[in-house]
């Protein structure tokens, strides 16, 4: 696999396995905010995703929103909508907020999975800081303007490939 390769695709962050993620060892969930759990065009959390949220943390697996979002206060609000920590303008696909969250955490790569809507910043830092990489479709086509243009390079490594959950 390649450093633009997730490990598993699938439509939606509700649809990952809770009971799966304990059987391999998994105990901190990294994930991405925007358009990975909270729609970019609405700002509010779907209710399927806020349950899956309550399923992860009654299994005792930890979260942390990791974000490039540069509006901390946002962030913050939508990481305690959903019970987690968060970390803010997180620069992926650098892979240093990632790496910073587990050492917080005390953990090793292996125990933790990184979930993003995006190659070239969620499943490129999950890559370079060693954890599992997980890629959602995004929840909303609003996006930043750089960002729309990633999407369509995505296009080239994603292909037509099929999401697991479509």
């Amino acid at each position: 696999m390649g450093i633009f390769d997730a490990d598993r695709y699938l439509a939606s962050i509700d649809l990952i396995d809770v009971d799966e993620l304990r059987a391999q060892g998994v105990r901190c969930v990294l994930f991405d905010r925007d358009n990975t759990c909270v729609p970019r065009d609405t700002g509010i959390i779907p209710p399927k995703v806020a349950a899956w949220f309550s399923r992860v943390r009654e299994a005792g697996i930890d979260l942390c929103m990791v974000s490039n979002n540069i509006h901390a206060d946002q962030v913050r609000a939508s990481a305690r909508e959903l019970g987690c920590d968060a970390i803010a303008f997180a620069l992926k696909p650098l892979p240093l907020a990632l790496t910073r969250a587990l050492r917080l955490r005390g953990l090793r790569p292996d125990e933790a999975v990184m979930v993003g809507d995006q190659v070239y910043t969620d499943v490129v830092s999950g890559t370079l800081a060693g954890v599992r990489t997980v890629l959602v479709r995004p929840q909303s086509a609003s996006d930043l303007w750089y960002t729309l243009i990633l999407r369509r390079l995505e296009r080239l490594i994603v292909g037509d490939r099929s999401f697991e959950g479509e």
